[in-house]
């Protein structure tokens, strides 16, 4: 089937239809989708610039009690594997990321039962007492409606309760596919159905919030619930203009009760590039090199990214699962700068913060990522003793 009309569309500015969407991505080739793809990067972003950010993703608790197949990262409640991450550890990491030119925590867990919202506002709070300009991008939307379940108090209150306390804004992830049948399949539907996925979103926009969306991508879902998903998140945009960026990457199977094969690169080169067609609202893309590694990351910079994401500096939930890719600063310069375009530093709302730290200041290499906890320990931090427990396991580790 040809595909000249579409592709002309696009590259006269023009939206597609999931109809038009279909087609591009059964029949367009991968170059000729790269093409479209870069024009419309070329359109939104005209200078050379490639944005990253540095920041850290710490995961405080791998207790859950979701069990989504497709997740090698959780724990049972009562598991002898099982954390809490203690306020002190995580200041430790605070400090880590600030040495190193960081600018904010990227925190998100497990739904973990023993964990109620006082213990959220309370680190919240001490964060911004010890790093009044450090930025907190945390809780994902299932996490979010987790709280809400476990609290009894509406997503509108959890989420004044948690600005209240200091957050900042919301990470994208748990959106998996936005369509009720792949969620059911997936287990997670009951941590959060697609609607409620998006009402987190659309609650957090009008609070003025600003968010990042994703699409994990490679599990049980056909192209047209793919499609189905961008045009969702489309249209959330279109309603609200909230999220700041989109992130897709490939499911991990190894380790994981879904277990299968993972994804090709072709085949996450071609679902980016679908993404920014699609996603006409969305300024900007990020590649995903922490599941593709940096050649893919560096190559998707011609199929409509316009951002190498984060440094991250720490990583637990794809490493679990198989992947171990690490990039630091100057490795992703170093892959922006061999594709032709200059590195900028960002911050979560993509306003540029400056050049390379490195190029300003000695910081220490990261060779390798760091994980939850150096040791690999397990247990709760003494401190949570003071918080109420819901399960028999938590009371009686905190001896309530």
């Amino acid at each position: 089937m040809k595909t000249e009309n579409i592709e002309r569309r696009v590259l006269e500015g023009g939206r597609v239809s999931v109809a038009d969407a279909l087609v591009l991505y059964q029949h367009a080739p991968t170059h000729v989708l790269g093409r479209l793809a870069d024009s419309i990067r070329r359109r939104k972003h005209p200078t050379s610039t490639v944005t990253y950010i540095i920041d850290r993703n710490v995961n405080y608790t791998n207790v859950c009690v979701a069990k989504c197949n497709f997740c090698a990262f959780y724990r049972e409640v009562g598991s002898a594997d099982g954390y809490v991450l203690g306020f002190d550890e995580i200041f430790r990491k605070i400090d880590e990321t600030i040495e190193v030119g960081g600018v904010q925590l990227l925190l998100q867990g497990g739904h973990n039962p023993d964990l109620p919202i006082t213990w959220y506002e309370d680190l919240f709070r001490a964060v911004k007492a010890r790093y009044p300009e450090f930025r907190l991008h945390a809780l994902s939307p299932p996490e979010v409606v987790h709280i809400s379940r476990m609290s009894r108090l509406s997503v509108a209150d959890v989420i004044d309760r948690l600005i209240a306390a200091g957050l900042d804004s919301i990470p994208g992830g748990g959106a998996e596919i936005l369509v009720d049948r792949v969620r059911r399949l997936l287990h997670c539907y009951d941590k959060a159905t697609a609607d409620e996925w998006l009402d987190v979103m659309r609650q957090a926009h009008q609070r003025g919030l600003r968010t990042t969306a994703t699409m994990m991508y490679g599990t049980v879902e056909t192209l047209e619930e793919r499609v189905e998903h961008m045009m969702r998140l489309r249209d959330l945009q279109d309603e609200t203009g909230g999220f700041t960026a989109f992130i897709t990457w490939s499911y991990q199977p190894q380790h994981t009760e879904l277990g299968g094969t993972e994804a090709t690169g072709v085949d996450y080169l071609r679902t980016l590039a679908l993404a920014r067609i699609v996603l006409d609202n969305v300024d900007n893309l990020q590649a995903s090199w922490v599941t593709q590694g940096g050649k893919v990351g560096q190559l998707s910079l011609a199929f409509g990214a316009n951002d190498m994401g984060s440094v991250m500096i720490e990583e637990n939930v794809v490493r679990a699962a198989g992947a171990a890719y690490c990039m630091d600063e100057i490795e992703i310069v170093r892959n922006i700068e061999d594709a032709g375009f200059v590195p900028k530093r960002r911050n979560m709302h993509y306003e540029i913060l400056g050049d390379p730290i490195f190029r300003e200041r000695e910081v220490p290499r990261m060779l390798s990522l760091a994980t939850a906890r150096a040791d690999g320990a397990a247990g709760e931090a003494a401190e949570l003793r003071q918080y109420p427990a819901r399960s028999r396991a938590g009371r009686q580790n905190r001896g309530h």
